[in-house]
């Protein structure tokens, strides 16, 4: 099992995100295994919940679909347990500061680390509350990761000098979701981040072809895709595995050119 850190080392990292419980956990453990044998660096596992003010329309759907199926976090808790040994690339969850503070920061944070999850992405929390989260997840060995927008603009090096694991910049305004085309300067924004901070810097939001990967790779090192591989799977049910293989494949043959 890799760390964050290890997962950058020495080449442009793929990340992956899914939806867990969509359609059904028994699919999700299958999709993260063949995510990682696909060569996911690491893979971050959406938490579904039932207002999801950061995603787009095809997450939140996702989402919903999940929570109908009977998702719970301490399903997803349970399922990731029992797979995580099997598992190369380090597991980050996503979700939102709610489900953490009604399950209870504590116990979600120690559920989380006998689960094996390395990070906590939590895109609701702004910088000025990170202490309410990120010494808990430091005690139990989680690394918290801070978002820099293309709002953040002189935070930014504030943003990024306190960072943990890796320096997630969102490339676009408003919620997830692929785009067309990505119109921020993120050559600069990744500049200014680099001023501050040694941690990679990994771009998501709104990249779901190979040349858009391709670009944001050249400038970062790495990229964050979730939207794209949520539509496979909501378009391919049960039998996503193998679409999201080829895709996978695909987008890491695409970065690494």
């Amino acid at each position: 099992m890799n760390t964050i850190a290890q997962a950058f080392e020495g080449h442009k990292a793929f990340v992956a995100f899914l939806t867990c419980g969509d359609p059904d956990l028994d699919t999700t453990e299958q999709l993260i295994l063949a995510m990682d044998k696909a060569g996911a660096d690491l893979i971050e596992l959406g938490v579904p919940f039932s207002d999801p003010t950061a995603e787009g329309p095809v997450i939140m759907a996702a989402s919903e679909r999940a929570l109908q199926a009977g998702t719970t976090t301490d399903r997803i808790f349970q399922m990731v347990g029992s797979i995580r040994a099997r598992v190369r690339a380090p597991l980050a969850m996503m979700t939102y500061a709610n489900v953490v503070f009604s399950y209870g920061t504590e116990r979600y944070l120690a559920a989380a680390q006998a689960a094996g999850i390395a990070a906590l992405i939590l895109p609701d929390v702004p910088f000025e509350e990170k202490a309410e989260f990120a010494p808990a997840c430091r005690a139990h060995g989680i690394q918290f990761i801070s978002l820099v927008a293309p709002t953040s603009k002189e935070r930014i090096q504030m943003i990024a000098s306190q960072a943990e694991g890796f320096v997630y910049l969102v490339s676009s305004l408003g919620v997830t979701g692929a785009r067309a085309e990505i119109t921020t300067d993120i050559g600069e924004m990744v500049g200014r981040i680099r001023e501050a901070t040694n941690l990679p810097v990994a771009v998501g939001f709104g990249i779901s072809t190979p040349e858009q990967a391709r670009a944001m790779a050249q400038q970062a090192d790495g990229v964050i895709v979730g939207s794209a591989i949520v539509k496979l799977i909501a378009e391919h049910g049960k039998n996503a595995v193998e679409p999201v293989k080829a895709y996978i494949r695909a987008m890491k043959q695409a970065i690494a050119d």
